[in-house]
This record gives structure tokens, sequence and C-alpha cells, in this order.
């Protein structure tokens, strides 16, 4: 048992072999993957109907950026996570200071990132 066992997580990432390996860490972390999006439409559907308690986000979604779904997890009080390879640096300024991990990254990485946005305390 873990402090994010149950946790409905939204993904959005079109590189395939990401997203998978990001539903195999959510997975092995008690989660449960909503997606994952391979396009911001598709993420903005998921992440204005579904039941969700967090979201990981690509910040360059097939050459889209991410930015319209975090806006509407944002406005439904949904914590996020951005992944890029750029670093937090990579982000426009209104929303640097948010949970960001860089890739390549483990599952310690994007464990430690889901529980600081969603305020969970770390053992």
């Amino acid at each position: 048992m873990t402090a994010l066992n149950d946790r409905r997580v939204l993904v959005v990432e079109d590189e395939s072999l990401v997203a998978m390996l990001l539903e195999t860490m959510l997975e092995d972390m008690g989660c449960a993957t909503v997606g994952p999006a391979s396009t911001v439409d598709e993420g903005l559907r998921l992440a204005t109907q579904e039941r969700l308690d967090a979201a990981l986000l690509d910040v360059n979604v097939a050459g889209t950026p991410v930015f319209a779904v975090a806006e509407a997890l944002e406005a439904r009080g949904i914590p996020l996570v951005f992944s890029t390879g750029y670093g937090e640096g990579g982000l426009p300024e209104n929303w640097r200071g948010r949970p960001t991990v860089q890739k390549p990254f483990t599952e310690a990485v994007i464990r430690d990132a889901l529980m600081k946005a969603m305020g969970v305390a770390t053992a």
C-alpha cells in the first residue's frame, strides 16, 4: 500500500513507448491510468469528463502545446505534473513552479512529483 493507491491519473503523452512506461510505473504505484491520451483534443476530453486525482502531461503533444489541458485541469482543481525534455525552463513563465519532471525520468521521480502535486506526504 502506498499513498498513491487507487489514485486516477490522466496521462497525456504522444510517444507510445513513454506512455506504456508511464502506465507500468503508475500501475506499480497502485494508480489507475486514465488514457493515455495521444492528442491534446483527447486529453482535453478526458480532463473535462473523467474523475481524476492528478495528471501527467507531456508539454509538447504531437507538436501541440498541452496548456489547454492544463487549464482545464486547473479549473477543476486537479493537480498536474508536466513532463518535458527541457525541464521547468521549457515551460512558459505562467506555468513555472509546477511539479515538472525532465525526460528521461525514473519511477521514483514520477512518484515524488505526483505526491508533491497532490500534497501527499512522502515516507
